[in-house]
Formats: structure tokens, C-alpha cells, sequence
């Protein structure tokens, strides 16, 4: 919520945290340009940038409401002049907004009326699964046919970046559609394919590695004895549940795929290892060793993706 000197007042929403971040960047350096005779010093000129639920809103409207106003005072959603007279009145209404707010409907029930669609985005994996009734979300597989299909031949397939606002789109139209075409030409750069592919694994609330399995596989990269090394990663992956199985199992497939095109793509498995490491496994509570943690997360990317049939292939192999 932005307030100017002159009263008009701005109330600038978003759930992403760089746009809020950029607005708030673009708002400061506007008022840095502005003509040093044309500043005013007073706390009026205070702004706050904020995220506010409705309840929060109304418990500070008391708090506000006795700030000192300018005369004729503008704003963008109300303008309310209040007397002594109409206290009464408006504590009424604020009683009755609350009353409303605290009825409205769970998200959960939204959902199940189908009001509101699942998000895929920033879903737990075997939630999308269920949802989908398989083992591995639809999203995952067509875009790594996508990139199979035309990326990987491209020079630093998953190490450059795809346009962050179009992967955004791409990101909404995967929340609220059910069908989706990766071939139509506003997905034609591949790098935004792979942009929201590694969105997507970065916004799992419990990482494709769960939180309670990290320590392990830190453990088993640290043996000395690779083939002890091999067997106990591959030991671990196979407790995994069925949903992170597979869906690490269709993704660490495709990233061969990529690793065997190095001599034209230039990306090696110790350069994906770099990519989806942090990515793809993190612990549940970061600590002083993060740098340490990370080394340790790119090895394993490495190891799995170098021993691949070792690790996911049959007991026989």
C-alpha cells in the first residue's frame, strides 16, 4: 500500500516476489528522480509496500483512520468521510465484512465444487499424481518430449535461461487449463520449456529427493568405494515412494539423453549436475554448510546420471 503526500493511496497486489520487488525498485527510483526542491521530508511521504489478508486490512482501519488526513483526501478504491456521528455506522459495516470474510468458503471446498482447479504448480508431487491418476505428472512428460523432440541439439539446453515473463504465462496456463501444446509457437524457445520444467520442480513444497531421504544420499556420496557408493544410492532410490521413483526415474532417462549430446549441446553431466542439484534435492532446514550441502548435491545429480542402469535398472543388470 502506497500513500502520497498529496492523500491519493495505492494498493499494488501480486503473490510472485520479484514483481513485487521490481514495483517496489521502479517506485523508489522515481522518487530518487525527482527534483530535489520537489521532495518533502515529512513521514507523510512514508510509503509501506505490503501483503495484507482482508482481515488485516480492517483490524488496522481503527489504526489508520486516526492518522492525521490531508483535507480532500483521494483514493483509488474508496473515498469515506466519517463524523463522530456515523462511528456507529461504520463499526457496523466493518462487523459485517468480517462476518464475511471469516464465512467464505476453504479453498479445499472451492476445489471440490470445481470452482477452483488444482494447481500444479507448487503442488506436492503425489498430489498432481493422484489427481492425474498416474505415477509421473502429465506436465513433466510432454515437456521433456518437447526438449527431446527439439532441444537437444541446442547449446546449453537447461543451463540458459527462457524469457522469465513468457515462462510465467506458460506457468499460468499449466495451472488452469487441462490441455496443453507445447509445440504452439508462443512455447517455440525451447529455453522457456525448460524454464518452467525447473520451475516446476523448484516450487515442490518437499523436493523430487524427500527432505527425510537428504541426509542419506549425503552420507552415501561420501563412501570412498565407488562400487559401495553405487549400490547404496541405488538401494535408497528404490525406497522411494512410487510417484518420486518414476518421476526421477523418466527424468534422469531424459538427462542422459541430453549428456550424450555433449560434444554439440556442451552440457556434461557434471554441468546438469550443477543445474538440478539444488533443484532436484535440498535439506528440510538450511544450515551453515550450504556451500558444502551444495557440493554434495551436484555430486549426486552426477553419479546418477554417469551410472544410470546401475542405479535404475533391474536387479539382474
Amino acid at each position: 500500500q502506497i500513500t502520497t503526500v498529496s492523500g491519493n493511496e495505492f494498493l499494488l497486489q501480486s503473490d510472485i516476489d520479484f514483481l513485487i520487488l521490481d514495483w517496489f525498485h521502479a517506485i523508489k527510483n522515481a522518487i530518487d528522480r525527482l527534483p530535489k526542491e520537489q521532495r518533502i521530508t515529512s513521514r507523510n511521504l512514508e510509503f509501506k509496500l505490503r501483503r495484507s489478508s482482508s482481515i488485516e486490512l480492517l483490524n488496522n482501519l481503527d489504526t489508520e483512520s486516526k492518522e492525521p488526513k490531508p483535507e480532500h483526501r483521494k483514493s483509488l478504491i474508496f473515498r469515506l468521510n466519517y463524523s463522530a456521528s456515523d462511528t456507529n455506522d461504520r463499526n457496523r459495516v466493518k462487523s459485517r465484512l468480517k462476518k464475511f470474510i471469516s464465512r467464505r468458503p476453504s479453498l479445499k471446498t472451492l476445489q471440490e465444487k470445481g470452482l477452483i482447479k488444482d494447481q500444479i504448480f507448487g503442488s506436492h508431487l503425489h498430489t498432481v499424481c493422484e489427481h492425474e491418476k498416474s505415477t509421473v505428472p502429465q506436465f513433466v512428460r510432454l515437456c521433456i518430449q518437447a526438449v527431446e523432440k527439439r532441444g537437444l541439439d541446442v547449446d546449453g539446453i537447461y543451463r540458459v535461461s527462457g524469457n522469465l515473463a513468457t515462462i510465467q504465462k506458460l506457468r499460468f496456463v499449466v495451472n488452469q487449463e487441462e490441455k496443453l501444446n507445447l509445440d504452439d509457437s508462443q512455447w517455440e524457445d525451447i529455453h522457456v520449456v525448460t524454464g518452467a520444467l525447473k520451475m516446476f520442480f523448484r516450487e515442490l513444497p518437499e523436493p523430487l529427493f524427500p527432505y527425510c531421504f537428504f541426509e542419506q544420499f549425503v552420507e552415501a556420496i561420501k563412501i570412498q568405494d565407488n562400487a559401495s557408493r553405487i549400490k547404496s544410492i541405488r538401494s535408497l532410490v528404490k525406497k522411494l515412494p512410487r510417484p518420486n521413483y518414476d518421476t526421477m526415474k523418466i527424468l534422469f532417462e531424459h538427462l542422459q539423453k541430453i549428456a550424450a549430446k555433449e560434444s554439440v549441446n556442451l552440457m556434461s553431466t557434471q554441468s546438469l549436475g550443477i543445474v538440478f542439484g539444488p533443484t532436484l534435492l535440498r535439506p528440510e532446514k538450511e544450515t551453515g554448510n550450504m556451500a558444502v550441502h551444495m557440493l554434495y548435491q551436484n555430486q549426486i545429480v552426477e553419479l546418477m546420471l554417469s551410472e544410470y542402469s546401475k542405479i535404475f535398472g533391474s536387479e539382474e543388470d
